[in-house]
């Protein structure tokens, strides 16, 4: 009788080859960003514009202040390819504008002041909103109080309402701290206060969601301080949303710097900002429509693109959309 081969159950469950390392969670999110085509141009856009108005002026170091009447109203090179008879100035590449001063050297600088703007609005409209949502959500007593102040706010009309803080702050804040940081801290702290609403709401009904969950429930009954809680729990689970609220306030900080700037409540007359190009020009558009183009395209673009990042930020980080 032939003996019966014998197999060792525990030997059988092992693996026969090794295992390979688990994949990572933020390559799982580039490979789901890199498939939304539009974020990649956001992103690089957004790339490209920054290290455009950080790099620039190491390269290109003509003063944007700088007057030179002699040479007002220069066109852009590229104009030279339909009117040969225009006013070419081969070392000024976008031209200049009626007091002479060089368009290429005042969008560099007029970047840097709007993108300064918006990003440092963005963050303090982010740290309002997360507070006040996470505050509203997770502490019962207070969640009536906050929503109905967050209602509050978004039922006033926020142009009104930041030409009267302009109005009212500028002088004291330009005494204290200068023309130029005065309405830098000015500008960035009105649009950050009228723009942290959205995020407030996006904040709380997350938190609202994951507050009941198992995880939360079991560090509450070991007695986690709610501190704790909010910090190492919550927080870390809504930075998806947050990441997504960050890029949406970018691009209204920058539309409402621009906003300002035109309107003439913003920096200076002498201080260039791409909104404040865009009112210089218009009243003689009709003659220059460059002078127009040139920061409305590039206030477009830097909007679109920041649009486009956080839509595809949005798709990556949420682990239902990268499963399907």
């Amino acid at each position: 009788m032939t003996d019966t081969l014998q197999i060792d159950p525990i030997e059988a469950l092992k693996d026969k080859e090794p295992s390979k390392p688990p994949r990572s969670q933020w390559r799982d999110v580039w490979d789901q960003f890199r498939k939304h085509k539009g974020a990649l141009f956001g992103g690089g856009f957004l790339l490209f514009i920054t290290l455009f108005v950080i790099i620039g002026p190491y390269i290109w170091t003509l003063d944007a202040q700088k007057l030179d009447i002699r040479n007002k109203d220069m066109r852009p090179i590229y104009t030279w390819l339909w009117d040969g008879s225009a006013k070419i100035a081969w070392n000024r590449p976008l031209g200049t504008d009626n007091l002479g001063r060089d368009m290429l050297a005042n969008m560099i600088k007029g970047g840097r002041t709007s993108l300064a703007v918006g990003w440092a609005a963005m963050v303090l409209a982010l740290f309002l909103g997360t507070l006040i949502g996470v505050l509203s959500g997770y502490f019962k007593r207070l969640d009536g109080i906050l929503m109905r102040f967050t209602d509050l706010v978004l039922s006033l009309p926020l142009l009104p309402l930041l030409l009267v803080a302009v109005t009212l702050f500028r002088q004291p804040l330009r005494a204290a701290f200068g023309p130029e940081e005065g309405m830098f801290i000015l500008i960035v702290g009105v649009i950050g206060i009228t723009s942290w609403m959205q995020t407030a709401r996006i904040v709380r009904g997350e938190v609202l969601a994951l507050k009941e969950r198992e995880f939360i429930l079991a560090a509450r009954s070991i007695g986690t301080t709610p501190g704790k809680i909010i910090t190492r729990h919550l927080l870390p689970n809504i930075m998806s949303p947050i990441m997504v609220s960050a890029t949406l306030g970018l691009a209204t900080a920058i539309i409402t710097e621009s906003a300002l700037s035109f309107l003439g409540v913003g920096f200076p007359s002498d201080f260039p900002t791409w909104g404040k190009m865009l009112a210089d020009s218009v009243p003689r558009m009709t003659e220059y429509p460059e002078r127009v183009l040139l920061p409305g395209i590039a206030i477009s673009l830097t909007v679109l693109s920041v649009n486009y990042l956080g839509d595809g930020l949005r798709d990556a980080l949420d682990p239902r959309v990268r499963g399907r």
